[in-house]
């Protein structure tokens, strides 16, 4: 286990679309368990996308206070509802913004043995999934921010 360097908003790779993994191997459980290593040794930490540690390939960690979850390839493939949250990011140390999110997602991903998994999102678990799965793509939650609050 390493912990990796978590990558600024500055970075250009953050804006980066991740690929598809193709094959969940050794190699790709490591990294996973060297993002899950940075994330609980960073403050605040609830999730982390591989764009954040400067890998562009679709992997994500998140411990919202339900256990380690590994995720390879996630995508949302239901949204209900609204919600308003306050969301920040790892990537933009102390700032933090209102923004609107599902209040409730269904995810489709592998874990960490390449097996398929369905997982069901409410609250703020969900507002991280949607967080995680945008860094994936790109996106910063500082995109989406109605309004930036202290």
């Amino acid at each position: 286990m390493a912990l990796r360097e978590i990558r600024l908003m500055e970075d250009p790779i953050l804006r980066k679309k991740s690929k598809k993994v193709e094959v969940v191997d050794d190699k790709i459980r490591q990294i996973l368990e060297d993002m899950a290593e940075t994330m609980y040794h960073t403050e605040n930490g609830g999730g982390l996308a591989g764009p954040q540690i400067g890998i562009l390939k679709r992997l994500v960690v998140i411990d919202m206070g339900q256990g380690l979850m590994k995720l390879v390839n996630p995508r949302i493939v239901k949204e209900e509802g609204t919600q308003t949250v306050i969301e920040g990011c790892l990537s933009i140390p102390n700032q933090f913004g209102k923004l609107a999110r599902p209040a409730k997602v269904i995810v489709e991903a592998l874990n960490e043995y390449g097996e398929e998994i369905t997982i069901t999102a409410t609250g703020n678990l969900a507002k991280c999934f949607c967080h995680e799965i945008d860094h994936l793509n790109g996106i910063l939650f500082t995109d989406l921010v109605t309004e930036y609050v202290k």
